[in-house]
């Protein structure tokens, strides 16, 4: 059975044209019905999967990972109070810090997207990534090259930096990646996925594939 009824997509459509707090407070009760509990109780299931291969996740609650639909519009030109979306992140820090590695995903009517890796890494995690690459360069490399890390995300992405420290550069030279300044993988699927009964069972195969990334990422920034 799917985790959500086609009104799930239906709902965002509909508040895409009325994206104002009047339109959001008459259809309160139909978010709640077709949005905000069925995506906690599939979030629930998702962390409860996750953790049977990840202790560090069976402490997590959907609350720790769910995004709130209320947009940040403090210094945005685009005020409509909402997103059009429903979105988590499940990692060890839950929402509050987006440096750890996890999954992080959305549903919506313009696509199901999954992400990994890290997305703001600090200073010091920054440079803590680029020294084990210079270390393990090859072992890193083999990491993203592995089948289904490369079928379901093709290569990693990422800003770079134009100019990097000196005690880099010679490593830049055989692995270019070192230049970046986020390490983070992700795919966006058709949106129709999101009432299919085998969502959970694809999220769990870009969790699964991304696994090894994160792993490699959270052990290099401690």
């Amino acid at each position: 059975m799917a985790w959500f009824t086609a009104d799930f997509n239906q709902f965002f459509k509909d508040l895409a044209k009325n994206n104002n707090k009047e339109w959001f407070d008459t259809n309160r009760k139909r978010y709640e019905t077709s949005v905000k509990k069925p995506f906690e109780a599939f979030v629930a299931e998702a962390i409860a999967r996750i953790a049977k291969h990840d202790k560090a996740m069976a402490a997590l609650e959907p609350k720790d990972t769910i995004f709130r639909i209320n947009k940040d519009i403090r210094f945005s030109k685009d005020k409509t109070p909402y997103k059009l979306e429903a979105s988590a992140i499940i990692s060890p820090a839950g929402r509050k810090d987006h440096a750890v590695p996890g999954i992080y995903f959305a549903l919506g009517p313009e696509a199901v997207k999954f992400y990994g890796g890290c997305y703001q890494p600090d200073k010091e995690q920054l440079k803590a990534i680029r020294e084990a690459i210079a270390k393990e360069g090859k072992g890193f490399r083999k990491l993203i090259e592995g089948k289904a890390f490369k079928t379901l995300f093709g290569s990693v992405q990422g800003e770079a930096n134009k100019v990097l420290p000196p005690e880099f550069k010679a490593a830049a030279a055989k692995e270019p990646l070192i230049a970046n300044k986020q390490f983070y993988v992700g795919t966006e699927l058709p949106a129709k996925l999101v009432s299919d009964a085998k969502l959970m069972d694809v999220l769990m195969d870009h969790w699964l594939a991304m696994c090894p990334f994160n792993v490699w990422l959270a052990k290099a920034m401690k």
